[in-house]
């Protein structure tokens, strides 16, 4: 039986009792536990060691109540289970931690409901900043958050809101490229494999890509086949690889689609990539770089865009929202014939 059952709970220490048993004033101990704060060395080691015998903690809830800062940042996430929204939410959190910030994930598993419950909770824990990683809130919820204080970041969306910070990388120019690099290689019998999820991203790569294929003279088929996942992808490769006239050259609106479309290409149609088959994705999620896909892919600048948003939060003073670019580098592998 464990011995915790039945034991008392120990109650919460005071500063009041850290000072008293330090001997100094109860401001000493707030200015020891204040960062920036003056006091004096001496001070500080009896304050801290009187810390440690008692088990004090600061309270930094309480605290940044007072100031009207706690020190919450809230990431809205609507697809935590795709592998590159589990990257941009890792790279976030860990440097959003390395500033002492506390991160709330809230994942809304992609329904417009939970998104719109979810900003509603980041004003219910008084989140200093909300950054919205992926899905689509109501604007009139974004305009509620700017208006109660809170600095908001979109990540690939720009909405058409007065108040938000809106990091996006180029998804236009990086889907242009992708037609480019097929034709480049011989392909004249296109195919574009994208998803139900009408995302602004996703949106701005399909439209970008037919547009540069229209340029060209060429005519795209398009595999729509559900959510952005996996078994759309394969589901895709089953749609446009079973007609008649099959495409010879493929832009996949992320790098999970491509995956499962390569995989029923080469496991079903027995169709050789790149030699019968060119597959172009994007995100460059580490899957990508295994030895048995060596996916041709545009890289997202995740690091870039984790910083920029540290950058947004760790300013003092608000500044007029902006937009910030970022650009897409290929990331070259074994799927395109050069």
């Amino acid at each position: 039986m464990s011995t915790l059952r039945g034991k008392p709970k120990k109650s919460s220490v005071s500063a009041l009792r850290v000072a008293e048993l330090a001997g100094v004033s109860r401001s000493a101990v707030s200015r020891t536990f204040t960062d920036g704060a003056s006091v004096s060395p001496a001070t500080r080691v009896k304050v801290l060691a009187a810390a440690e015998k008692l088990g004090y903690h600061v309270n930094h809830l309480a605290r940044g109540l007072i100031h009207h800062r706690s020190g919450i940042v809230c990431l809205v996430v609507a697809e935590l289970e795709s592998p590159f929204q589990a990257h941009v939410v890792e790279t976030i959190t860990r440097k959003l931690q390395a500033i002492g910030k506390v991160v709330m994930v809230l994942n809304t598993a992609g329904q417009s409901d939970t998104v719109a419950a979810a900003l509603r909770q980041t004003l219910n824990y008084r989140a200093d900043a909300t950054v919205v990683v992926s899905g689509m809130p109501p604007v009139s919820l974004i305009e509620t958050c700017i208006e109660n204080g809170q600095r908001v970041v979109l990540i690939n969306r720009d909405d058409p809101v007065e108040g938000p910070e809106c990091v996006l990388v180029e998804n236009e120019a990086a889907a242009r490229e992708a037609c480019l690099m097929l034709h480049r290689a011989g392909c004249r019998q296109l195919a574009l494999v994208t998803s139900t999820a009408a995302t602004p991203s996703i949106l701005a790569r399909e439209a970008s890509f037919l547009a540069a294929a229209a340029e060209l003279g060429v005519d795209v088929r398009i595999g729509r086949a559900g959510p952005t996942s996996y078994a759309t992808g394969a589901e895709g490769a089953r749609q446009l690889l079973g007609a008649s006239s099959r495409p010879d050259g493929v832009f996949c609106a992320t790098d999970l689609l491509a995956l499962g479309f390569m995989d029923v290409a080469r496991q079903e149609f027995r169709l050789s990539i790149p030699e019968n088959l060119c597959v172009i994705g994007f995100d460059d999620i580490p899957q990508a770089g295994w030895l048995g896909y060596n996916l041709t892919t545009f890289r997202q600048p995740v690091d870039e865009i984790a910083d920029h948003i540290v950058g947004i939060i760790e300013r003092d003073d608000p500044e007029p929202a902006s937009t910030k670019h970022l650009p897409v580098q290929v990331a070259w592998r074994k799927t395109v014939r050069p």
